[in-house]
């Protein structure tokens, strides 16, 4: 089965804390953060070439050993209607998964949960859980009860999981970020 993986890095030490990792770039994503360091694979994937889903296998198994498991970022992964598959794949090479999020499709994320196809998940809370500070660091307008419902999954999930927020000091403040962490503790 072929994926549309549009970006494939073999090892990384910052992807997921504590382990190494091999990273998996999928295409697409709902939102449009302003500060995205991925805005072209978001706007424009098809400038990026898909990298042969067989090479990534054999990579994974050359490094067997070596690499703790496979970081699956974007993009926005939950977008992908063939993920599950793609998870599975990784997990028959006997590597973990750690899933990178924006938190938008909480009914994704619980059937990955309950399948127990992630081992790890990283999400992504914009801002504030108030319309107008989510959408303006998103670029969109959000469905907050979504974002709130995967905070709970992933809260409730008993995977490992940390919360991020990229601070572009033109977007947040210190009490935001205060605000923040009270409304997801």
């Amino acid at each position: 089965m072929d994926f549309p993986v549009k970006g494939f890095l073999e090892t990384s030490f910052v992807d997921w804390p504590g382990k190494i990792s091999s990273v998996l770039f999928l295409p697409h994503c709902n939102f449009r953060c302003p500060y995205c360091h991925n805005y072209e694979l978001v706007t424009d994937p098809g400038q990026f070439p898909t990298v042969p889903f067989d090479h990534i296998l054999e990579t994974l198994r050359h490094y067997r050993g070596w690499i703790d498991g496979v970081c699956i970022s974007g993009g926005e992964p939950t977008l992908l209607p063939s993920l599950p598959e793609l998870i599975a794949c990784i997990r028959q090479e006997g590597m973990l998964v750690k899933l990178d999020t924006n938190g938008s499709h909480p009914r994704v994320l619980e059937s990955l949960i309950n399948a127990h196809l992630v081992d790890a998940i990283a999400m992504d809370v914009k801002a504030p859980l108030d319309r107008e500070a989510y959408a303006r660091c998103s670029g969109v307008s959000v469905d907050l009860d979504d974002i709130m419902e995967s905070v709970h999954l992933i809260k409730a999930s008993g995977f490992p999981y940390e919360f991020r927020t990229t601070v572009a000091p033109t977007f947040l403040h210190e009490e935001d970020l205060i605000r923040l962490g009270h409304q997801i503790k």
